[in-house]
């Protein structure tokens, strides 16, 4: 009777939208005899429409098989009838850990034993893999009932092949289901052979088609509020944990070179195996990526490890005073040449009127050049700009000119998105930006018959670091394939 309630509850069904009050159960000694008893009680009594089950051609994950039918009786009362064999009837009660390796037969006369095929124990398999990605015991056992007590819907791919999902699962999670690399490579998704939103609910019957790309940036975090298996939000939050540590590398790599720089030396000078190994033994690091790591994150400073790696240096060079170097080299920077309103520097030139070129908007951070224009002072392009090319043959009015760090000043960056359509787009990428440092100027957007949308953002950025980390967000923002910064 506790099973009729938490069937009315769950589904928010009346006791008479309920067909399994009554149930007979016919076991038999083989799969073909299924289906032949299925074949006589449906010829003895008619069978009510969409409540047919068969879970012999397509298990459930805890490896449970019977075919399940409603009949109507000669009263109209309806009836469940249930039909198994003798071995999946011993798997229904006792469980899967009945047949664990081996089961017992008889063989003319005597007990022999058996092994079982290896896809029994497959879900099981499963379940510890499961228990040693999850480190809370909690999150585990929410996994477990998730797995085992909900209902599932049943999907294909364009191939045929079928994949059993929890219910409410979405083209996410059958996209985890194929492979990894799948999901993390996907940009959207058709229906039924109609391209739909990646978050839309899944129904059993529902044909499945994956669109993947090379210039996907990974999942987004996103996802995670909408898939449904434990599989597919195990693989993303691995994703993240592994593109999280290659990020911090690559940030600690910048700030420790950016630390060299200001005190003048170069990474040969300090980076040897004898100053790097007491710096990794002083912070416990096993090697150095995990050094470049903690200080992207912010576990450490750049200027802490080094001054580490000094004082090996200092060992070996006793006789050069470094602090007179360093303090030497902050001295030269205040005698720069005077630096321009635009933040550049024109080398070997006072007071110059320089402009920044619009056909390429270089920011601080590009490789630039200068060009001396015919009475309207340097004009400053990126390095890879087209136009500056057609000009270089010109060497006379090429000029070096360099950024001034310490200058505050905005530039005007157009940048172009890509992405699947769909409802909240625009919203969510302006949110993103929000969080950085750059100033949204302008916003322009269309869609293609494809259900494309392109979408051209014109940003107020101090540096090309503040232009990356914008572009670095916007990346991430669901259903977003593409960003790229306009010439």
């Amino acid at each position: 009777m506790y099973s009729i309630y938490r069937k009315m509850k769950r589904d928010n069904k009346t006791l008479d939208q309920i067909y399994d009050l009554f149930a007979l159960r016919i076991l038999v000694n083989s799969v073909k005899d299924c289906y032949a008893a299925l074949g006589v009680v449906h010829e003895l009594y008619s069978p009510m429409p969409g409540r047919f089950k068969d879970y012999i051609a397509v298990p459930k994950p805890n490896m449970y098989q019977s075919i399940h039918t409603t009949l109507l009786g000669e009263k109209g009362t309806p009836f469940e009838v249930q039909i198994r064999t003798w071995e999946m009837h011993h798997v229904a009660e006792y469980g899967i850990a009945a047949h664990w390796a081996y089961k017992e037969a008889s063989y003319f006369g005597r007990k022999q034993t058996v092994k079982v095929e290896e896809d029994k124990l497959a879900w099981l398999r499963e379940t510890l893999e499961w228990q040693k990605e999850m480190q809370d015991p909690q999150e585990f056992l929410d996994t477990l009932k998730t797995e085992l007590f909900e209902d599932e819907v049943y999907v294909f791919t364009p191939k045929g092949a079928i994949k059993v999902l929890p219910r409410g699962a979405t083209p996410i999670d059958f996209a985890y289901s194929i492979h990894a690399e799948i999901g993390h490579h996907m940009v959207g998704c058709k229906i039924n052979s109609k391209m739909m939103p990646i978050i839309t609910k899944l129904r059993s019957g529902d044909i499945v088609e994956i669109l993947t790309s090379d210039n996907s940036k990974g999942p987004s975090r996103d996802w995670l509020k909408f898939v449904k298996s434990s599989s597919a939000k195990n693989k993303i939050k691995n994703w993240f944990k592994k593109a999280q540590r290659t990020q911090n590398i690559e940030k600690g790599k910048e700030l420790i070179e950016k630390e060299l720089k200001r005190i003048g030396f170069s990474h040969s000078d300090l980076f040897k195996t004898e100053y790097i190994e007491p710096m990794l033994e002083k912070y416990k690091y096993k090697n150095i990526e995990e050094m470049y790591s903690a200080v992207g994150f912010g576990a450490n400073s750049s200027v802490k490890v080094i001054a580490r790696m000094l004082q090996e240096y200092r060992k070996e060079h006793e006789e050069e005073n470094i602090e007179e170097k360093i303090q030497e080299l902050a001295k030269a920077k205040t005698r720069k040449t005077k630096v321009s309103n635009s933040g550049v520097i024109v080398k070997g030139i006072d007071n110059c009127l320089v402009k920044l070129s619009k056909c390429c908007n270089p920011v601080p951070g590009d490789e630039i050049v200068g060009y001396i224009t015919k009475g309207r002072g340097v004009s400053v392009h990126r390095k890879d700009c087209t136009n500056i090319h057609d000009l270089i043959s010109e060497e006379n009015r090429i000029i070096d000119v360099e950024w001034y760090d310490e200058e505050k000043a905005s530039y005007q960056v157009e940048i172009e998105i890509n992405s699947n359509d769909r409802s909240g787009l625009l919203l969510d990428i302006l949110k993103e930006i929000g969080t950085t440092k750059a100033k949204i100027k302008g916003v322009n957007t269309k869609t293609t018959k494809e259900r494309i949308a392109i979408i051209n953002i014109t940003l107020e950025v101090e540096n090309l670091d503040e232009l990356n980390k914008a572009i670095k967000v916007i990346r991430k923002v669901n259903s977003v394939y593409e960003v790229r910064r306009k010439k």
